[in-house]
């Protein structure tokens, strides 16, 4: 299964389409039906398809394993198909701009909990408007829409600043994180651009994937459920570079150093690194060596130093 990749990437160069008629929008004549898919993006681009195929809006789209059928309703199961997925994709450019469409596939990574009707809503609106609404901020759906885009690229940013890597005694350099949203799909060009020189793995614990480079390419890889992960979701210290124990203590004292007790601000800090980033973060960490300030430095309020009387100075 393919995993939360859209078919195109929503950031790509492509224009959209020719300004000709578009055909009326399909009436959704039939009963509701509940919907069920594999949790995919490709998948639910799928379910979107099939709505209009058959005519019938949905109650309900949900991923196969967190799905609560009613009482007496019978759920609609979706195989994924990459050919209507694609179309389907391509197809949202005739009634939108890239940036909206991108952003349905951003609503899709904030994993709220009505993603799938809300994007939904979003396309069917779009398709019945003719036009583009995703400034029509009158309209709970695109608000809702924007505002979870928004979530998503603070996480991101987030991410960015805060994934820590570890080096394996293979060379390879690992980090886990545990994103409130699912960021590693935006985070992939960062880290390929800025790290190119090494490989590595970002894990994401949560959803239980991640991204491997190689140095020639970024790959998401998937990782199968195994016994107790380790504490803080960390590499065993048997496959740890034996230099990564003084790294950290390095880190740590940089830090350690750089802070100023005078100014600290516990609530602006708590408010720009939220305590759930810290069990992932060197510099959080229990110190394994007491902190000591650097003693190479005087005191500013100290006078010069006087060389000491003796033969030949007794001038002084």
């Amino acid at each position: 299964m393919s995993r939360l990749t859209p078919l195109r990437r929503p950031e790509a160069s492509q224009a959209v389409g020719p300004a000709t008629p578009r055909p009326p929008a399909p009436e959704l004549r039939n009963p509701p039906a509940d919907y069920t898919y594999d949790g995919s993006f490709e998948g639910l681009l799928t379910v979107l398809f099939r709505i209009y195929d058959r005519r019938s809006a949905p109650n309900s789209i949900q991923p196969e394993g967190a799905a609560q059928g009613g009482l007496f309703a019978q759920a609609v199961a979706i195989d994924t198909d990459e050919a209507l997925a694609a179309r389907t994709w391509d197809g949202l450019l005739r009634f939108m701009p890239e940036e909206a469409r991108a952003r349905l596939y951003h609503v899709f990574l904030s994993e709220d909990a009505e993603r799938e009707l809300l994007i939904f809503r979003y396309a069917d609106a779009a398709l019945r408007a003719g036009r583009d609404i995703s400034t029509n901020y009158a309209d709970a759906t695109v608000r809702r829409g924007q505002r979870l885009a928004q979530q998503l690229f603070r996480e991101k940013h987030r991410m960015e600043a805060f994934v820590r890597f570890e080096k394996a005694q293979d060379g390879l350099f690992h980090a886990t994180i545990e994103p409130d949203m699912d960021v590693l799909p935006l985070i992939a060009s960062h880290f390929t651009k800025r790290y190119a020189d090494q490989r590595w793995l970002i894990f994401d614990k949560k959803r239980r994937y991640g991204l491997f480079y190689d140095l020639t390419r970024t790959d998401i890889v998937e990782f199968a459920e195994a016994g107790a992960a380790p504490r803080r979701g960390e590499v065993s210290a048997t496959v740890l570079d034996e230099r990564e124990p003084l790294f950290k203590l390095l880190w740590q004292a940089y830090f350690d150093h750089v802070n100023i007790p005078e100014r600290k601000n516990i609530k602006l800090h708590q408010r720009q690194m939220p305590k759930r980033y810290w069990k992932y973060l060197s510099e959080k960490q229990p110190r394994e060596r007491r902190f000591e300030p650097i003693k190479n430095k005087r005191s500013p309020t100290a006078g010069p130093t006087l060389p000491a009387l003796g033969p030949g100075n007794e001038h002084l």
